[in-house]
């Protein structure tokens, strides 16, 4: 069944001193309202069928998955290891961008999705149902003990997050409990703003992913900038893509670590 195609407009102002979550389009509804909504007002987009690919990969040529995807293989390959033997955790899964390439294009054998909003779950299972073996709605900020029972059995070997660090999304605490469910010596593959390696950038995430990829828990494999998409104004967003294994577990206190140093 085709999905159905929006009426999509950007405003004309000047949205190039905005961050990308505080960016905002409009979408001219039947009966002509117009509706506008957030880039980052992900349940609104969700709700609507189609929505998300016209938006980000039609109209403003979102490449990360894939990018993700054929490094996460590349690295794979180098330690002569199939990506077909991968338990995955898409975290920040949203409608199954990620996942839908992971499962069908990679092969991966379980991949489970998790969201903090049921409107991610709800569109993953609306628009790719074959996708996900299951997918959990959960803050993993603060993970209730039948989720983290649950998501443990999975014995999961690597994590992916695509499109969903950074921003107040998923926050530092949320991505290092995810990692702490994948088995020491697991896989990460993750995207995020090229800003956020600036040493500039002190933010709690930004200070966290710098610690991790120095820190002694992580061996990178591949981290290469490319254009993540467009902008509203045409203009290209540039990420990183990094692709790492474990080496360790992570302890208990490295985050807690780099919150003291913040509030210091």
């Amino acid at each position: 069944m085709p999905k159905p195609r929006y009426r999509v407009q950007f405003p004309p102002t000047d949205a190039a001193s905005l961050e990308q979550d505080e960016v905002t389009f409009q979408i001219i509804e039947k009966g002509g309202q117009e509706v506008q909504i957030r880039f980052h007002d992900y349940d609104q987009i969700y709700l609507r069928p189609g929505l998300y690919e016209q938006l980000f990969y039609d109209r403003l040529k979102c490449a990360s998955p894939d990018k993700v995807g054929q490094l996460l293989e590349l690295a794979l390959e180098t330690d002569r290891e199939p990506i077909t033997e991968l338990r995955v955790l898409d975290l920040g899964a949203g409608n199954g961008m990620m996942g839908e390439v992971l499962k069908n294009r990679h092969g991966v054998a379980r991949l489970v999705g998790a969201d903090i909003i049921p409107e991610a779950r709800d569109a993953a299972y609306r628009d790719r149902p074959d996708v996900y073996d299951e997918y959990f709605v959960a803050d993993f900020t603060d993970l209730n003990r039948q989720d983290e029972e649950q998501l443990g059995e999975w014995r999961f070997n690597c994590l992916t997050s695509v499109a969903a660090l950074g921003f107040g999304d998923i926050p530092p605490r949320a991505f290092f409990n995810a990692m702490r469910l994948v088995k020491p010596t697991g896989w990460l593959a993750f995207n995020i703003k090229e800003t956020f390696l600036n040493r500039s950038d002190q933010s709690g995430f930004s200070r966290f992913i710098r610690e991790l990829i120095f820190s002694e828990y992580l061996d990178i494999y591949h981290l290469e900038r490319y254009r993540h998409r467009l902008s509203m104004e045409g203009t290209p967003l540039y990420y990183f893509a990094l692709v790492g294994r474990m080496k360790a577990q992570i302890p208990d206190d490295f985050l807690s670590m780099i919150e003291m140093d913040e509030d210091a």
